[in-house]
């Protein structure tokens, strides 16, 4: 720390008048507080890189330099001027927003800086929650699907599928599954909506009969909105209703087996199937190109029998 008769100092280039006047002030109340670059540094807890920095964009500039060796000079009213900066960044400011708000603004244009960072940190919240949720959801995919094939053998089971809603898109179906999965009509599609998804695909055959056979020539397919989208979004809301489930292990050549194998069930159980039938990717091309790793959901609709 340096007295400011110890040294010969200057003020920086391109002060204004009244600027000139406040650093005399400044100087004149803090006469035995002047410290350099690197004892600020230490005080601080910040680096003379970053004090130098924050002089360029203008939100702590040193109150003085020296003529002869061009070494910066701050107050200690100055220096507070750091641990502001520190919170304001924790609140989400920007550097180059921080100039008036640290530059004597007034409490009125403070509110309205408050405000429109309230609207952007909302906005900001509202896309991290959609990623949240988002790799959540895959995560959880993937554990479900690791948990299935772990088992010797996959039952089948009745169970309540409850009320979902759904953005859907009708498509033409060719069981090429890859295409069917990995979906560029329906990426491109949701990118139009500006709609977020999450969750596994799913897919809504019209004729149970008809996949089984290999005939069936269109499909639905779906997914969980997250967050908001188009008002001209394809919207469905699948009812809650009772359904026979089986996870199908591996590749789709098979597939039609464990059809059979749930048909059987559903006969036993008393049981009548209805028209469609749903396959719930859970773990596909998304996630693995090892087509033994694949674990499908085939899920009919039922009721009891009259």
């Amino acid at each position: 720390m340096i007295g400011p008769a110890q040294t010969q100092v200057r003020f920086l280039k391109g002060a204004g008048n009244q600027d000139k006047r406040n650093r005399v002030v400044r100087m004149r109340e803090n006469k035995k507080k002047l410290y350099s670059i690197g004892e600020a540094s230490k005080i601080c807890n910040v680096s003379t890189k970053t004090l130098r920095f924050y002089d360029k964009m203008g939100v702590v500039t040193p109150d003085y330099v020296s003529e002869e060796n061009g070494y910066r000079y701050y107050s200690s009213i100055t220096l507070l001027k750091i641990p502001v900066i520190k919170y304001y960044k924790q609140l989400g400011f920007k550097l180059e927003e921080m100039v008036g708000l640290l530059n004597g603004e007034s409490y009125h244009g403070m509110e309205d800086n408050f405000r429109k960072k309230i609207i952007e940190l909302s906005r900001a919240e509202q896309e991290i929650h959609k990623s949240y949720v988002s790799v959540n959801d895959w995560y959880e995919l993937i554990r479900e699907a690791k948990t299935v094939s772990a088992q010797a053998e996959c039952p089948v089971c009745i169970k309540y599928l409850p009320t979902q809603e759904y953005a859907y898109l009708d498509q033409e179906f060719s069981y090429n599954y890859r295409d069917a999965v990995i979906n560029i009509p329906w990426t491109d599609y949701l990118s139009s909506m500006n709609c977020s998804i999450t969750g596994p695909i799913i897919i809504e055959y019209p004729s149970m009969q008809d996949k089984m056979e290999g005939v069936c020539r269109t499909a639905r397919i779906m997914q969980r909105i997250v967050g908001t989208c188009d008002r001209r979004t394809n919207i469905l809301v699948m009812k809650g209703q009772m359904v026979a489930s089986l996870y199908h292990l591996g590749g789709y050549d098979n597939i039609k087996e464990s059809y059979q194998k749930i048909l059987e069930y559903i006969e036993k159980q008393g049981y009548v199937c209805k028209e469609r039938s749903i396959e719930r990717y859970v773990l596909d091309y998304w996630t693995s190109e090892i087509l033994d790793e694949f674990v499908t959901e085939i899920i009919i609709p039922i009721c009891k029998k009259a």
